[in-house]
């Protein structure tokens, strides 16, 4: 239906930026409420991700499926996505009430993101295949953010004052993502090595 549509894939792409920017606003603007607002905006910040996380699969369906690769496409496909990531995670960092390193962990969070992406990418280019071996890759960090939101919003709604869910879901992240790298690595070193 997008391609009779006339949607081109780097527009799909774009899109989810924006997606996840509407996540990141709403994510610094909930570290900053309270209450209801507080829920709100959680709530909606949860919302924004999974869509975030859809237009990436449609771009590249688009794309492959629906005969629609341009010159362009491979830059449309990666630098809107590590863009998605530093919004969401550095919001998410922003969301922490009452905790002043709050905006630390968003940003620790977020460098650990792009190192995955960077380390598959740099495998690609030095001959390597793609790696996108987990724990943490983009989707799983998407998973662990958008539970994170909805519980921290119940959090909310029972009168806690920090937010010690996104907390935990920040560390795991990092956690994740760092062992995202390791595996990563070993599997880029041992494709060079055998080549």
């Amino acid at each position: 239906r997008l391609q009779r549509a006339g949607v081109r894939p780097n527009q799909v792409s774009m899109l989810g930026v924006v997606f996840a920017a509407l996540s990141a606003v709403c994510l610094i603007l909930a570290g900053r409420s309270a209450d209801g607002a507080r829920v709100a905006l959680l709530v909606v910040a949860a919302a924004a991700m999974p869509l975030r996380l859809l237009c990436n699969m449609l771009d590249g369906m688009l794309a492959v499926e629906g005969g629609l690769m341009s010159p362009s496409g491979e830059l449309y496909n990666e630098l809107p996505d590590r863009l998605a990531d530093l919004l969401i995670l550095v919001g998410a960092g922003y969301a922490i009430p009452g905790i002043p390193w709050g905006p630390q962990l968003g940003w620790a969070a977020a460098t650990t993101a792009l190192l995955t992406a960077y380390v598959r990418t740099l495998g690609a280019a030095a001959g390597a295949s793609h790696h996108f071996v987990g724990p943490m890759a983009k989707p799983r960090r998407m998973h662990v953010l958008i539970a994170a939101c909805l519980l921290s919003a119940v959090e909310t709604a029972v009168g806690w004052q920090e937010s010690w869910v996104l907390v935990f879901a920040l560390v795991l992240i990092i956690a994740g993502g760092v062992v995202t790298i390791l595996r990563r690595l070993r599997r880029i070193v041992a494709d060079l090595e055998a080549a």
